[in-house]
């Protein structure tokens, strides 16, 4: 007994197996991915963009190891310092936020916000690509 005889996807006659759903592989993959994008983005998928941004962000400006950086630039362009991995103090007690090995810090100078941007060091402690990976 056959109910369902036409592709889900593209609805062209199914040919084969009585229980067969989809004509082909593209067909079965597109059908699966419109489904998908019609639910909702789930909460450990917005984190998870967010930190990939913040870290090819914090990536992409800090080519020299410590870098200001005025922080309208970053957020410009979707950074969000609300999301990291870590943190670390130094011994003055500044508290530096890490998105994975790439770290900033909120400061004001001349009355204009930056950050500054620094790159996780062996001196900070524990060896990070040894937890993380």
């Amino acid at each position: 007994m056959r109910i369902n005889n036409k592709c889900l996807h593209c609805s062209k006659e199914l040919v084969g197996r009585s229980d067969k759903k989809f004509c082909d592989p593209q067909c079965k993959s597109a059908y699966q991915y419109q489904k998908e994008k019609q639910n909702p983005e789930r909460f450990y998928n917005k984190v998870d963009n967010q930190l990939k941004l913040n870290r090819r962000l914090l990536k992409e400006y800090n080519k020299g190891g410590k870098v200001t950086i005025r922080a309208q630039v970053l957020l410009d362009q979707g950074f969000d310092p609300n999301f990291f991995t870590h943190y670390w103090k130094n011994q003055k007690g500044e508290v530096y936020l890490f998105v994975y090995e790439f770290g900033f810090i909120k400061r004001t100078e001349y009355g204009k916000e930056k950050y500054v941007l620094v790159i996780w060091q062996d001196y900070m402690g524990v060896d990070i690509k040894k937890r993380l990976f």
